[in-house]
């Protein structure tokens, strides 16, 4: 489970961090490898949720979408200046607690299935 938390941060990251690169050239007046960099590393965020050990492309990124907003709020008060506010920090935790209980049932099932299996061996 934790590899997995870690690949819904590396991609949230990416896809933020390669998103705001694009928004500072296109916004802000920024030189062509702001525009360059964060390609590449939108191209990397396509990448990385594939690494998660769930098979399925809509369940990785349901759960992903959380991680996501958690991470956009951070990224707005850390990088923009813009303190969340209640509704913000309650959101985002919402959020967090649905990707919580989303891994959380992958992984009882894989246990679950790891105990039947020792069970089907004796």
């Amino acid at each position: 489970m934790l590899l997995s938390i870690l690949f819904f941060i590396l991609a949230g990251l990416a896809e933020i961090g390669g998103g705001y690169l694009v928004w500072l050239y296109m916004r802000d007046d920024k030189g062509p490898l702001y525009l360059i960099a964060g390609a590449f590393i939108l191209f990397l965020y396509g990448i990385i949720p594939t690494f998660q050990p769930e098979a399925s492309f809509g369940k990785v990124y349901a759960a992903y979408g959380g991680v996501f907003i958690a991470l956009s709020i951070l990224w707005g008060w850390l990088v923009d200046g813009l303190r969340p506010d209640m509704y913000d920090i309650i959101g985002g935790l919402v959020c967090l607690v649905g990707v919580y209980s989303s891994c959380m049932r992958h992984v009882k099932y894989a246990i679950s299935r790891c105990d039947y299996n020792i069970i089907y061996i004796f």
